[in-house]
């Protein structure tokens, strides 16, 4: 049976049968136990991006009555992130849901663990040659196609524009890509006058928009696919006035304080918490695929037969309007729970 791309339909159907799952008239139905232990191992584990992704992961898992843990290593490190998956293959968990760093590095280990009936769920990067079960992740041609139009409103369909980049990491790339191709395509009173390397760097970034408004003194906004980037540039547009609105990818604390300030104008951040939600139930169900009986060769070709290859957890534009939503310290307070820690 080939595979394919699962259309909203799909997730909206898992989606029902997880809520039926969790009301009181349904405590049998889709119900782990606590002997199963899901774990979340994504690259460079402090990063902020990742707390509430396991925010909801976590949620998910006390929901469905199974145990949920987060590991990772403090660097961004091939090597050392492959040894925790072998730690955690080790302990014989129900499932793993990981961000790979690189694609084919993780082929073997998560083939090993489709062997060994323990599904993996990808998701931010993928392995998409593995045997993963899914991969959930934001949909990079739709955020750079909402990135440009919503650039070309802002600034009245007419101007410069100017674009940071991070050439050779694959999401970043389709984000800038696909973000001059819409421009080209549908903005024809917009013009994309400069690019440059800024390689998530905010020095690199903030030099390069100086650089950029000396050959281009009209330069109305910047696009730049991540927000490490942003932090420079938008020091970079406020020394020159604040004509410049910089619009990035991602948020941090940071950004966030920026974006508050006026200084970045906005961010496109992805939904972590549908990452991490629906990582878990996609892991569960996978676990347990005994809960449906498909018309299909699953049985013959010896496959799982609840696998559910791609999900785009959607998108948000952050702006000082609702910035202060995006807090992660101010999400933990109002939600109670510990973190990461727990």
């Amino acid at each position: 049976m080939k595979k394919t791309g699962i259309a909203i339909l799909i997730v909206l159907v898992v989606s029902l049968t997880a809520f039926s799952a969790f009301s009181a008239e349904n405590k049998s139905f889709l119900q782990g136990s606590e002997d199963e232990v899901y774990y979340m191992v994504p690259f460079v584990s402090g990063v902020e991006y990742w707390f509430p992704v396991y925010e909801m992961f976590k949620q998910a898992g006390q929901q469905l009555g199974v145990k949920t843990k987060y590991l990772g290593t403090p660097e961004y490190d091939v090597n050392r992130h492959l040894a925790v998956i072998e730690q955690v293959l080790a302990r014989k968990p129900a499932g793993i849901f990981i961000a790979p760093i690189n694609s084919d590095p993780f082929i073997e280990p998560i083939n090993r663990a489709y062997e060994m009936g323990v599904p993996v769920v990808t998701f931010a990067s993928d392995s998409p040659n593995s045997k993963r079960i899914s991969h959930i992740t934001s949909d990079n041609a739709r955020e750079a196609i909402f990135a440009a139009d919503t650039l070309a409103k802002e600034l009245g369909g007419k101007g410069e524009v100017a674009v940071l980049e991070n050439p050779g990491q694959d999401n970043h790339d389709r984000r800038t890509q696909g973000f001059v191709a819409r421009i080209k395509e549908k903005h024809p009173g917009i013009k994309v006058v400069a690019r440059a390397a800024s390689l998530q760097d905010p020095q690199k970034a903030y030099q390069a928009v100086l650089t950029m408004t000396q050959a281009h003194p009209n330069l109305g906004a910047v696009f730049m696919p991540e927000a490490n980037s942003a932090m420079g540039a938008g020091q970079a547009a406020k020394e020159l006035g604040g004509k410049i609105k910089v619009l990035c990818c991602d948020v941090n604390q940071k950004v966030l304080d920026l974006i508050k300030e006026g200084i970045i104008w906005g961010a496109l951040n992805p939904n972590q918490g549908v990452q991490g939600y629906f990582g878990m139930l996609f892991l569960y169900l996978a676990k347990h695929s005994d809960l449906i009986d498909p018309m299909n060769d699953y049985k013959r070709m010896g496959y799982n037969p609840m696998q559910i290859p791609y999900c785009d957890n959607g998108l948000a534009l952050v702006t000082k309007d609702n910035a202060d939503d995006f807090y992660w310290d101010k999400y933990l307070k109002r939600r109670g729970t510990k973190g990461v820690k727990e």
